[in-house]
């Protein structure tokens, strides 16, 4: 049957990038959202190898970065001013350009405001 169709721990076939088959990489080895919920971060180490899957869904191949889990960094904490920064920006995506109100939900990006300013626009024919 011959080894899996991603396998290439030496990188020569995927741009020398160490290369595994969905569920195949070896201890130590973790994605970002892996390393986050153990509460770190891969803090500016390069990508050590890459998981490779073929997608029904995007009809291709898609892939998940792995970083060493002996390299990475705790994730910094949130501090005031980031914590008020954050809710700034969710604030603003969440105020209507039109009317100014604040709609409770993020503003859908194709209507550009929201939902009673958008059904109160007359359709272009």
């Amino acid at each position: 049957m011959g080894l899996p169709r991603f396998w290439d721990p030496e990188g020569r076939r995927h741009g020398g990038t160490p290369t595994y088959p969905w569920r195949m990489a070896p201890a130590g080895l973790f994605t970002r959202r892996q390393l986050r919920t153990r509460g770190l971060r891969p803090g500016g180490q390069p990508v050590a190898a890459q998981i490779l899957w073929r997608s029904r869904r995007t009809n291709g191949v898609r892939a998940a970065y792995l970083y060493r889990l002996a390299l990475a960094k705790p994730v910094r904490p949130m501090t005031e001013a980031r914590a008020a920064a954050l809710a700034k920006a969710n604030a603003a995506r969440r105020t209507c350009p039109a009317c100014g109100i604040d709609a409770g939900y993020v503003l859908p990006a194709h209507l550009g405001t929201c939902l009673p300013c958008a059904d109160s626009v007359p359709l272009a024919a």
